[in-house]
């Protein structure tokens, strides 16, 4: 099952990571996960040209190093970069030694290859330890989102997926969508219905 929104009480649990941002002008924040993949990041891209729309990635360090034109492409169509760490590890299921060093070497990647430093952290899956979080703080930015896509997974009817992405989007909202190889059949039967809805809406879009 998929929760397309954050209930109201882990939002409150957590008040120093990102979930929304205030925003009086109807503006949407785009957020794209586990890239940079060729045939996916790119059609991503494509489509947010088209509608001179902007949104912040979430790269994946290993993903970086093996496409860097790619990864590049994201940074000169002027969008924002966030850390997703090098080797997208389960923050509950890895040591905080490891995790943090892990995060260290995607910021190492994005510095070599984008020319990029980041202070915006998405965990992988959204799960990360409590201690992990108390030490990454300390030097990012905690994001997580308040409309979750659903769009990786390939058993989800797209109209679904579609209309529930469109329903918990809200002024404010931070929405999360992945360009990776699970998408890659869904996303562009979603993606560019759900930024003609924004456009038709008077929404804009906005970088973190």
């Amino acid at each position: 099952m998929i929760w397309h929104t954050v209930p109201r009480l882990f939002q409150m649990i957590y008040p120093e990571r990102i979930w929304k941002k205030s925003a009086a002008d109807n503006t949407i924040f785009l957020t794209f996960d586990d890239g940079p993949v060729p045939g996916v990041t790119d059609f991503v891209l494509e489509e947010l040209a088209k509608r001179n729309q902007n949104a912040t990635f979430f790269v994946v360090g290993d993903n970086v190093a093996k496409n860097p034109s790619l990864a590049k492409d994201i940074v000169s169509s002027g969008h924002k970069i966030g850390n997703h760490t090098f080797n997208h590890l389960h923050g509950w299921k890895t040591e905080k030694s490891v995790y943090l060093d892990n995060i260290e070497l995607c910021d190492k990647a994005l510095q070599d290859v984008m020319g990029v430093r980041t202070k915006l952290f998405r965990p992988p899956y959204g799960l990360i330890s409590s201690r992990q979080a108390v030490e990454v703080s300390k030097f990012k930015q905690i994001v997580m989102w308040s409309m979750l896509s659903g769009d990786y997974d390939q058993s989800l009817d797209p109209e679904l997926v579609l209309r529930k992405s469109i329903k918990h989007s809200k002024e404010g909202c931070v929405a999360v969508f992945h360009d990776q190889l699970k998408t890659k059949e869904l996303l562009p039967k979603i993606l560019p219905q759900y930024l003609d809805y924004i456009q038709e809406m008077g929404w804009k879009t906005d970088v973190l």
